[in-house]
């Protein structure tokens, strides 16, 4: 395993992380989508661990790869949650209510499937994938 390797996968996280955090500030601040209560839950989970990785990328800190591994998975059942309260009316029908701004809103609905939620999902799941791997190759490496 090359430490190289590793850099590239932790420093592609980091990336992911800023873009997302970028992508939903977008959403809300030049589009004018206000976010419901799960959004900001989202917010609060990715926001941070874009401070924490890029730190961790510039210090070569691959010992927060748990952290990060914990805060997206977190992350990953929380936009899950949100994307089938949006497409799947199983679960929207049992919804009493989400706030202001309901959960079922879909702001946007790419290609019939592409919602916000499942942009934070894809995020949510790569970051999680290159936390683990960041976080197996450390423990290998010693």
């Amino acid at each position: 395993m090359k430490a190289t390797q590793r850099e590239n996968v932790w420093f592609f996280a980091w990336a992911v992380s800023v873009i997302a955090m970028f992508g939903s500030l977008y959403f809300s601040e030049i589009k004018g989508y206000e976010p419901c209560e799960l959004c900001w839950y989202q917010r609060i989970l990715m926001y941070p661990m874009t401070v924490l990785i890029g730190i961790a990328v510039a210090r070569k800190d691959y010992r927060l790869s748990l952290y990060t591994a914990v805060l997206s998975g977190i992350g990953m059942f929380v936009s899950l949650y949100h994307y089938c309260l949006q497409k799947i009316s199983f679960f929207s029908d049992r919804l009493p209510a989400c706030g202001r701004i309901p959960c079922t809103a879909e702001y946007i609905n790419w290609f019939g499937f592409i919602t916000i939620p499942f942009l934070a999902l894809t995020a949510f799941i790569l970051i999680f994938i290159s936390s683990l791997l960041v976080w197996k190759w450390t423990k290998t490496s010693g």
